[in-house]
């Protein structure tokens, strides 16, 4: 079984001035930060639903994946800034930092904030929303351990974002 860890967000927000939209997830996964980007997981379908909204290429690099988001309009960060976690398992995430969003906010005309899945969105109300004063509407996880919705389901669900 897997020991507590101390995870450091390994990964900067990715944003422009034109960010209308920020996601959050709660923290990248150990195949994430293997990977060294957002939604690294070859099986997290965040980059397959993002691009089917915007009728876009699935990207395939960070480079790729960063332009994306900038076309888009969309800003992309995690609540957690730190915590001690057990491998990838959001249900044993504990002793929580969150990360400052008034780094984002401060700089792009954001007007909405989604949450990528229950996690992001319980730890978001329960640590972040003091600091923001923003709500937060939570979208179905794009997580490989979300067998619950298939990739169309999470495109359809996932299209309130360009609203």
């Amino acid at each position: 079984m897997a020991e507590y860890e101390r995870i450091v967000q390994p990964f900067e927000p990715v944003y422009d001035q034109n960010a209308k939209i920020l996601i959050l997830g709660s923290l990248p996964s150990v195949k994430s930060r293997e990977n060294g980007f957002y939604y690294g997981h070859p099986q997290n379908r965040f980059w397959k639903v993002i691009a089917a909204v915007y009728d876009r290429e699935v990207p395939q690099t960070i480079l790729e994946k960063k332009e994306l988001l900038h076309k888009c309009g969309i800003a992309v960060w995690d609540v957690i800034e730190s915590c001690e976690i057990k491998g990838s398992s959001d249900s044993s995430i504990r002793e929580v930092v969150t990360a400052d969003f008034q780094v984002v906010l401060r700089k792009c005309n954001i007007k909405k904030i989604f949450a990528n899945g229950k996690t992001a969105e319980r730890l978001y109300n329960k640590f972040g929303k003091l600091q923001t004063g923003r709500e937060i509407i939570v979208l179905p996880s794009t997580s490989p351990a979300n067998a619950a919705y298939s990739l169309e389901k999470l495109i359809q669900q996932w299209s309130v974002i360009r609203e």
